[in-house]
Formats: C-alpha cells, sequence, structure tokens
C-alpha cells in the first residue's frame, strides 16, 4: 500500500454528498480488495474518534459516509440556523413509519392504520425519495406497495431496516415535530 492510499479514501468519502459503497472505492483504487478497503475506513473511523476530531465516519445504507460529530451540532446548528432543511410533520413521519415498519404496503392499508386519506402524506414522500413503488398487489385493482428507498436509510442514519428500532422498545417514544432530514447529525454536509 503505498502512503497516499488512506488520504484518497478520505478525500472520496468526503467529497461524496451520499454514503460511497466498499466497490466505489475499489473502481477507484483497483489494487485494493474489499478487506484493505475496510481496514482503511476502521482506521479512519478510529482516527477522528481518538483524536477527538470534528468529523465521523459512519455505515449508512450499505455505504460510509463522513459527517460532522453529533456532539457539534448546537454549534453547527447557529451556522445553519436559517438554512432551508427537509422536515418532515408529524402525519408524514407517521406515514413513513408505517411503510418502514410495514413494507410492502398499499395506500389503502396505511389510511385504514392511520384512519386518514394518505394521498398528500404519499405524495410528499415520494417526491422527497423516501419511499418508492415497489410493485402492485395481486388483488383485485392491483394498488400500487410502497417499501423505503436506500435514501430513507441515509436520512435516519441506518445501515439496513434491521437497525430500525423494535416496536416492543419505542413505547412512547416520540420525535419531535419537524425532525431534520440530514443523518445521524443535523448540520448539511461538509462539503
Amino acid at each position: 500500500m503505498n502512503d497516499n492510499t488512506k488520504a484518497v479514501v478520505e478525500a472520496l468519502l468526503f467529497i461524496s454528498d451520499r454514503p460511497i459503497l466498499i466497490d466505489q472505492i475499489r473502481k477507484v483504487l483497483d489494487h485494493l480488495d474489499v478487506g484493505q478497503i475496510r481496514t482503511i475506513i476502521d482506521e479512519l473511523k478510529s482516527d477522528y474518534e481518538n483524536n477527538n476530531r470534528g468529523m465521523r465516519i459512519y455505515e449508512v445504507a450499505g455505504g460510509f459516509q463522513m459527517i460532522a460529530a453529533p456532539d457539534l451540532g448546537l454549534f453547527l446548528k447557529k451556522l445553519y440556523k436559517g438554512a432551508n432543511a427537509d422536515r418532515l410533520s408529524k402525519p408524514a413521519l407517521e406515514t413513513l413509519a408505517i411503510v418502514a415498519y410495514k413494507q410492502p404496503i398499499t395506500k389503502l392499508e396505511i389510511e385504514s392504520l392511520r384512519n386518514v386519506d394518505a394521498d398528500a402524506m404519499m405524495k410528499g414522500l415520494l417526491d422527497k425519495d423516501l419511499v418508492r413503488i415497489v410493485g402492485r398487489k395481486d388483488t383485485p385493482g392491483r394498488p400500487r406497495v410502497y417499501g423505503t428507498t436506500r435514501k430513507f436509510l441515509e436520512c435516519f442514519g441506518l445501515k439496513s431496516l434491521d437497525e430500525l428500532p423494535k416496536i416492543d422498545n419505542i413505547n412512547n417514544a416520540t420525535l419531535p415535530e419537524g425532525e431534520v432530514l440530514n443523518g445521524p447529525s443535523e448540520p448539511a454536509p461538509a462539503n
């Protein structure tokens, strides 16, 4: 391994506005195998954490992303106080939670769980690319069925749907209305 390989991986993580996959890094550094790349990423993660740096590397949505350290959020909010961030209303968040936990699910099934029309919520979630049409149900009328997207995982800082909290563990826990959707920490990416 040459001296700048670690720096190249760090730069790739830094400039990527979405989680970068190991296969994408491998295309750039084709002399490395998956294990070597993962080792470099683990070293970088340790460097940032052990030296109390302002950045962290998280495994999100099947890839890796560099974000601001979550404990610095209060400082960074001051800078981005007026910035336009994507926010979800409480009804949209409820609808998204139903899709996440019950997918694949039809709009009618969502409406029966929420007891309200879901057209506007579904359109908004589709527009934000948090849900997608994953197929059609084999019932009369062949209604569309919905599921979450990779962007959903990215926004909520999840590696996979397996990381969703178990319903039994949630009890009365709720997210504040208008939760910012920028991953594990609220500030915008550092690029």
